[in-house]
């Protein structure tokens, strides 16, 4: 079939693996002009690394394994160490593989097959649903006609836009928003990465494969800003840590605001009742978004894609069958990742003084070595 992948991340690339190797004709469309590398280390649990060992790609996954939640300590307002992050908390699975993000793009945008394309720059501006294909207008007047559109772009998905309507339909906001900054002068220290926390509010550094960044999370009710301005989510950083000067608050506030790459986004969850509607389908975080704060993104992307390929595969590409049989296999896993988010909200960015004081006492102490 012709297939028409929109989102060139972790979902969209995994799912032009998985349909490419099995013979489809795939497209991918990205908004951005490059693959998007930035981001702190991910984590690939469970049955998705048996999806990764299918493609072949398991063994470079292991060779680029980090591990940097082991060297991870929460610290006092001089820097002091106070505990380190119980591992068993971090993890839900005993199979868990921990990787720079840049490194598993890469990967997978390396194994893609020929003929495979990435056309950047370019996005989905219209879908016309028809019996025999969908019609595409995208954002550079080009057109096109598809058997099927994969959207496959993230939690502010353009694809579930168009084809389910928008986006507060379905999205459940967890009280917490998320940011990073790149932190050039910390690249190099042989420091443990670091989390303070002041009520409702997280600041930290981490630092791994030669690189730093500042990392915030704060509580708040749902923010209305443009996910496009990046002045703006700045501001809402620095007016959410307003007031704060302790620990090293002021100078990764310092960062956040010269990072021309600053990274900004609620934690917020994609709840639809169905993931497909006619000749789409979506897969990742633009139809079920578990938030970062459940360690299960990429897991249920790379578990899709695996899902979706397969029943295609299955049913004879009679689409009508494979997107509920797809439905139907992946539904358990987003639940399960959907359900686990609050108790690492509440020891991530515990919401008063005294609550930071009960963490940090049922804290495992620091290790060897982690100063």
């Amino acid at each position: 079939m012709n297939i028409l992948v929109s989102g060139a991340g972790i979902a969209g690339l995994a799912c032009a693996l998985e349909l490419g190797t099995r013979g489809h004709d795939v497209t991918v469309v990205e908004s951005a002009r490059q693959l998007r590398l930035t981001g702190t280390p991910i984590d690939i649990r469970g049955d998705a690394i048996e999806a990764l060992d299918r493609m072949g790609l398991l063994a470079k996954i292991q060779r680029q394994r980090v591990r940097m939640s082991e060297f991870t300590q929460f610290v006092d307002s001089a820097g002091e160490p106070v505990g380190r992050i119980p591992m068993a908390e971090i993890s839900d699975s005993d199979d868990d593989i921990e990787l720079l993000r840049e490194d598993l793009v890469r990967i997978l945008a390396d194994a893609l097959p020929d003929p495979t394309a990435i056309r950047f720059g370019d996005s989905i501006e219209t879908l016309t649903d028809g019996v025999d294909g969908v019609d595409v207008r995208f954002a550079s007047d080009r057109t096109g006609r598809y058997d099927l559109v994969l959207g496959a772009d993230g939690q502010h998905s353009a694809v579930r836009g168009l084809v389910f309507g928008p986006e507060e339909d379905y999205t459940k906001h967890l009280g917490v928003y998320f940011a990073l900054a790149d932190l050039p002068g910390e690249a190099h220290s042989a420091a443990a990465n670091s989390i303070y926390n002041v009520p409702g509010r997280m600041a930290g550094i981490f630092r791994y494969n030669g690189k730093a960044v500042a990392n915030f999370q704060f509580r708040s009710e749902p923010i209305d800003y443009d996910h496009h301005d990046l002045d703006a989510q700045k501001q809402i950083l620095i007016d959410a840590f307003a007031g704060y000067r302790s620990w090293r608050i002021p100078e990764l506030l310092d960062a956040a605001r010269a990072d021309p790459g600053f990274f900004f986004t609620s934690a917020s969850q994609i709840h639809l009742p169905r993931w497909h509607r006619g000749r789409v389908v979506l897969v990742g975080d633009a139809g079920y978004c578990p938030a970062y704060l459940s360690g299960r993104g990429t897991s249920l992307a790379l578990i899709g894609a695996r899902f979706l390929a397969e029943e295609l595969e299955r049913c004879g590409n009679d689409h009508t069958a494979a997107f509920a049989r797809y439905e139907t296999r992946q539904r358990p896993y987003v639940t399960f990742a959907q359900n686990r988010v609050d108790g690492g909200r509440d020891r991530v960015v515990p919401a008063t003084w005294a609550a930071i004081a009960a963490r940090n006492e049922s804290l495992p102490t620091p290790g060897p070595g982690v100063c």
